[in-house]
């Protein structure tokens, strides 16, 4: 199981969100590559960075700091947020992005998602966010009426390389994972689940690793890294042992 260490993005400084809401924004740095660098050297083979001013206004808006991240990380970088057209998405992955994560457009344009993942095979990553286990978009902004698993069995046999779910209600805020319900989506279809929101330490690690075999591929963690809640080396090697 992976373990991406997450870099979100508001005006080029390092933030985690609560619940999504940019008005609940900590700042805990100024320098994402930096930031990237710390991960690399606690063994992070994986970063995922969101460009969250991106994911509001529909377009990169941090560009400066996601170049820097992808020339001094030296493993993967999965980016998302504003990502929703092919010139964006080509131009990311010619700057040497390994995946790309989208979500409004994968509800709003799903066929143009589908062209993606083909066209870019193992590269596009479909996000499935939930708010009360319905799909919510625009930077969580919007919820919409289509049901989690609804949003994700369309895209089986697509060709994307994993879905990613979050339960926005746990989001930045330290309240757990919510393990039960991401084993229940990766059960419900034949693509890898990124569990995503609420990670608060090795606890949770730990409970996703013994479900990995169900179809859980990785994790993201932020808050708890950057509060010291959640160590990176120790929870790599737990997620590598499952």
């Amino acid at each position: 199981m992976i373990i991406f260490p997450a870099i979100d993005l508001k005006g080029g400084e390092v933030v985690r969100l609560a619940e999504g809401d940019m008005d609940r924004a900590t700042v805990y740095g100024d320098n994402p590559a930096a930031q990237a660098m710390l991960f690399a050297q606690s063994g992070a083979e994986h970063v995922h960075v969101v460009d969250l001013d991106g994911s509001f206004a529909g377009e990169t808006k941090n560009r400066e700091a996601v170049e820097a991240i992808v020339e001094a990380f030296p493993g993967y970088v999965q980016l998302g947020g504003g990502i929703r057209d092919a010139a964006g998405v080509e131009g990311w992955f010619n700057l040497g992005v390994a995946r790309i994560v989208m979500g409004s457009a994968a509800l709003k344009n799903p066929e143009f998602v589908k062209e993606m993942a083909r066209e870019w095979e193992g590269g596009i990553v479909v996000a499935v966010d939930a708010r009360d286990g319905m799909v919510a978009t625009e930077g969580w902004a919007e919820v919409s009426d289509v049901p989690v698993e609804d949003m994700a069995r369309r895209f089986e046999d697509a060709g994307v390389a994993s879905l990613l779910f979050t339960d926005i209600g746990r989001d930045g805020l330290l309240k757990g994972c919510n393990v039960q319900a991401t084993v229940e989506l990766a059960r419900s279809v034949d693509i890898p689940v990124i569990a995503s929101g609420g990670v608060k330490g090795l606890d949770d690690i730990h409970m996703l690793a013994l479900q990995a075999d169900q179809g859980i591929e990785g994790v993201i963690t932020g808050r708890a890294l950057y509060e010291g809640r959640l160590d990176l080396a120790t929870a790599i090697a737990m997620a590598s042992r499952g």
